[in-house]
């Protein structure tokens, strides 16, 4: 049988796994009576909740006698790891390109990786029935920034690459542009064309697997998955692992899997070019590479791009630990953050002199929050600090990373993003009107800048804007900047927190916490007025006296809260600060949680 290895591509929210679902029901994937979930690639807990894609993952689909490895890939820039790792895989990419929003950021990072590895690429304009669409200009907003990354890629490329217009999810593709109806079969037909090369591999070699993911099963153990790159491979068979460290251990193959649709069939045999699950072997590491037990040669490893952000993380030290959580030592706390970064090759953690704190470096604050909330869910208490970005010393000099950001906003919020943007050291370097009353602004900022400013970015849009931001470089260091301007509200006591004593701070700020709860000294109840921070009493009872009177008692009405969530409170925080993250409970506290020991101005 024929086989094709191909990612699916784009920028967040440009439609890859609705896309995906439709080739799967328009290839037979499904029967016809089967009742199958909207983005049904998207398996995960949290993917299902965001709307978002966290994980590349792997499906098979057959058409006209061909078999289809498909990817389909996260499409935040906090999740390029995951899109590198795919790119090991496949001999082929399909782009989408939402018709009116065009090319962003993520679209640039993917392709440059895919043509730095030269692979094939096809484009799709997806979302074609938008009533803002505007498919000529986004076309050449596209085959520009192909010349532009095939400049710098220096690999021969053919420019000569087919464009597809089209609805994922209307189910609906064409070469024309102008045509709204139709079925996916044009694009199926051209993922089994002889456009995309079929893996060209030496079928007859001694085996070689480069391990590009890993899994998990109940019946099996632990699973890798990677593509031979020679020879083939046989269940029940001996093969050779070959760490970091260039030991060589041999084990036997317990089992041998392929994918098929959305499940995975069980082979006796492999070759060259097909994406296999082996399992076997209890302690692989993405990276390493799985050979001939006679011939053992290693694969180079898998180089993804270095973290930019680091979050101190400890076990926690609240007078409240212990009573929501099932797990609370640092050993435990060390296993989770050991089995995280051994499944994505971006992550990377630390001890420090501290034995309770670790060190968590990743590529940006939502995979950080992404990694704890899994860890949470498993029933752990721990603590958060700020985000902090990882600087480095370049001659002498302390340099910081920089990102592009690139922001699609309504005019009128123009001037606010603008002041907000200067206060975290942006500066502007294009601005355009695009579509209908808005406006596309490029700024080059520290990446420190952008921890906490999206929930800033979303009030300032009333959650019409567009963020997105892409990794350039390290620059010089361009000084201090304040987490946030204002200051907090602090707990000055341990106690059950009364809506009287709310009520009656509401002029004092921003509340977090509602009446009822249990709080402590030093624990984080709002956000003040002014820049420093101030201790209040949110115990307090109205004292009982005798009298009654229809004018002296004040109903009690207090503002709703906004829930938190970890993504909030870490954009919240401060240097000095805490998130306290519990399975039921998100909380912020001081480090230091006596008042007498602790400054308010900032």
């Amino acid at each position: 049988m024929n086989l094709k290895n191909i990612a699916v591509v784009a920028h967040v929210d440009h439609g890859k796994t609705t896309l995906v679902d439709q080739l799967l029901k328009y290839s037979g994937t499904f029967s016809a009576h089967e009742q199958v979930q909207e983005r049904v690639m998207d398996s995960g807990e949290l993917e299902r909740e965001r709307g978002i894609t966290i994980k590349a993952k792997n499906c098979a689909i057959r058409w006209k006698g061909t078999k289809i490895n498909l990817l389909d890939t996260p499409g935040h820039a906090d999740f390029g790891g995951e899109v590198e790792r795919s790119l090991m895989m496949v001999d082929g990419i399909l782009l989408l390109v939402d018709a009116s929003e065009g090319p962003l950021p993520q679209t640039r990072f993917v392709l440059s990786k895919a043509m730095e590895r030269g692979i094939r690429v096809g484009v799709f304009i997806n979302k074609v029935d938008r009533a803002d669409e505007r498919i000529d200009e986004v076309q050449s907003e596209v085959e520009d920034l192909l010349l532009e990354l095939a400049t710098n890629s220096g690999h021969d490329i053919d420019l000569d690459i087919p464009f597809y217009y089209g609805s994922g999810r209307n189910a609906y593709v064409s070469q024309d542009k102008n045509r709204r109806e139709g079925d996916m079969n044009p694009l199926l037909d051209f993922l089994v064309s002889d456009y995309y090369p079929s893996p060209k591999f030496d079928k007859e070699g001694s085996a070689q697997l480069l391990v590009t993911n890993l899994s998990y099963s109940n019946y099996l153990g632990s699973l890798m998955v990677g593509r031979i790159q020679r020879g083939s491979i046989s269940n029940s068979k001996q093969l050779a692992h070959i760490g970091a460290d260039g030991k060589v251990k041999n084990f036997k193959v317990t089992s041998l899997q392929i994918f098929d649709g959305l499940g995975m069939a069980t082979v006796e045999s492999a070759e060259a070019g097909e994406i296999v699950i082996v399992s076997g072997l209890e302690n692989g590491d993405i990276g390493d590479t799985l050979a001939a037990t006679d011939k053992p040669e290693a694969l180079p490893r898998i180089e993804v791009e270095p973290p930019t952000v680091s979050v101190q993380v400890s076990v926690s030290t609240s007078p409240m630990s212990g009573q929501e959580g099932e797990y609370l030592t640092s050993r435990k706390l060390e296993e989770f953050l050991i089995d995280a970064i051994r499944k994505n090759v971006s992550l990377k953690y630390e001890p420090t002199n501290d034995p309770k704190v670790f060190i968590l470096k990743a590529r940006g604050e939502l995979q950080v929050a992404v990694v704890f909330e899994e860890i949470r869910r498993a029933g752990f208490e721990l603590m958060i600090a700020r985000p902090q970005v990882i600087t480095k010393e370049i001659d002498g000099v302390l340099n910081e990373p920089f990102e592009r950001l690139v922001l699609d906003v309504p005019n009128e919020s123009c001037g606010s993003i603008t002041e907000k943007m200067a206060a975290r050291k942006g500066r502007l370097e294009a601005m355009a009107p695009f579509g209908e009353g808005r406006t596309r602004m490029e700024f080059h900022v520290p990446s420190r800048g952008l921890i906490g400013y999206r929930s800033t970015f979303l009030t300032d849009t009333k959650g019409q804007g567009l963020m997105s931001s892409y990794f350039v470089g390290y620059e010089p260091f361009v000084g201090k900047m304040l987490a946030r301007q204002n200051g907090a509200l602090i707990s000055d006591r341990a106690g059950k927190i009364t809506p009287y004593a709310l009520f009656n701070l509401l002029a004092s700020g921003k509340q977090f916490v509602l009446p009822t709860e249990m709080t402590y000294e030093g624990q984080v109840v709002g956000e003040h007025t002014r820049p420093n921070d101030l201790n209040v009493n949110v115990c307090r009872e109205k004292h009982l006296s005798s009298v009654r009177t229809a004018g002296k008692d004040e109903n009690v009405i207090l503002p709703p809260i906004t829930p938190r969530t970890l993504d909030w409170a870490l954009d919240w925080i401060d240097e000095d600060e805490w998130v306290e993250v519990t399975p039921k409970s998100i909380r912020i506290r001081k480090k230091e949680l006596n008042q007498n020991m602790r400054k308010v101005t900032r």
